[in-house]
């Protein structure tokens, strides 16, 4: 059930459970609150989850808040799980220096989730998103000085371009500051652009994949035709990533599923999980089933006919999910 996180020491959760899903409905409709939230987490620690992914944007900040407070309430020792968060996006305010990556936000932001997690440190502190307007050095430089500080003890990346993020890599190294150790990327059965590049490298790199959106919001869990979920209903980046066009790969994870007797979401987590360069897929629950069919994905075997079906429909989009 534990993996180590890219060739780093740290061990990761063979699955991580995404907070996205907890913290204020007010934020959106398809958010749970404390209460709601607390059955989930409970669960997820008894089936061996320790790793728990979450960014100070969600719920604009209530997340860390739910995130910290039942993690506070169910783990007696801090250090049997591993807490991730991330920065760029900010808790809301328009205000100048409130989002990004200067030194000024990523420095604010930091501290602000340490409040909100209510933790001395964050295990794996990510960027959300690459900030076109910053220098990256500015960047690698703040994010180094988390580390040397003891506030941060992994620094990780999420959906970029592959050479901004071999950028990155190389303006820490030239200068003796910390590196990235893990990518947040858009990868599923339904978005496969990232084995083009990212994957590659990361792969060379050594740095660990910890997918987002591996069942595709819910599309590879369910008939092409069923009823959409509270949140797909309503969430327009779900639609803005995923079209109908998506419907033959779909049919066939069904049929693969139906083979071995498997849910659809079994299926699609194990084909991820069959990728010897992905460490944790992140998976979203809004039931307490979802956590049963992630952690059974493990003990699922696809054979390699399997993955000619799941695959052979798939065609090639435009890169999606980088903003």
């Amino acid at each position: 059930m534990q993996t180590r996180l890219g060739s780093t020491g740290l061990q990761v959760s063979r699955i991580v459970l995404g907070m996205m899903s907890y913290g204020d409905p007010a934020w959106r409709d398809w958010v749970f609150d404390l209460e709601a939230s607390r059955p989930f987490v409970a669960r997820a620690l008894e089936l061996g989850i320790t790793t728990f992914d979450t960014a100070d944007t969600y719920s604009d900040g209530m997340s860390e808040r739910v995130t910290g407070l039942l993690l506070g309430e169910m783990v007696d020792d801090r250090e049997d799980v591993v807490v991730a968060t991330k920065c760029f996006f900010g808790t809301g305010s328009d205000a100048p220096n409130h989002r990004g990556l200067s030194r000024k936000a990523v420095l604010a932001a930091c501290d602000a989730s340490l409040r909100r997690l209510g933790v001395d440190y964050i295990d794996l502190y990510q960027i959300h998103r690459w900030d076109e307007h910053t220098p990256i050095e500015e960047t690698m430089a703040a994010l180094h000085q988390l580390v040397v500080d003891g506030k941060v003890r992994y620094l990780g990346a999420s959906s970029m371009h592959a050479w901004q993020f071999a950028k990155a890599q190389h303006v820490a190294r030239v200068n003796g500051w910390t590196p990235f150790d893990s990518m947040q990327n858009h990868y599923n059965l339904l978005y496969r652009e990232e084995e083009r590049e990212m994957l590659p490298q990361c792969a060379d790199m050594g740095v660990g994949v910890l997918p987002w959106s591996p069942l595709a919001r819910g599309r590879l869990a369910r008939p092409p035709l069923a009823e959409e979920t509270a949140r797909s209903e309503f969430d327009e980046f779900t639609r803005h990533l995923y079209d109908e066009a998506a419907d033959g790969v779909v049919d066939a994870v069904g049929a693969v599923a139906q083979r071995h007797g498997v849910t659809r979401a079994q299926v699609a987590l194990a084909w991820l999980l069959r990728n010897p360069v992905v460490d944790a897929p992140i998976v979203g629950a809004t039931k307490l089933d979802h956590l049963e069919d992630a952690v059974a994905a493990l003990d699922v075997e696809l054979t390699d006919d399997d993955v000619a079906q799941l695959e052979a429909p798939y065609a090639p989009r435009p890169v999606l999910g980088h903003r």
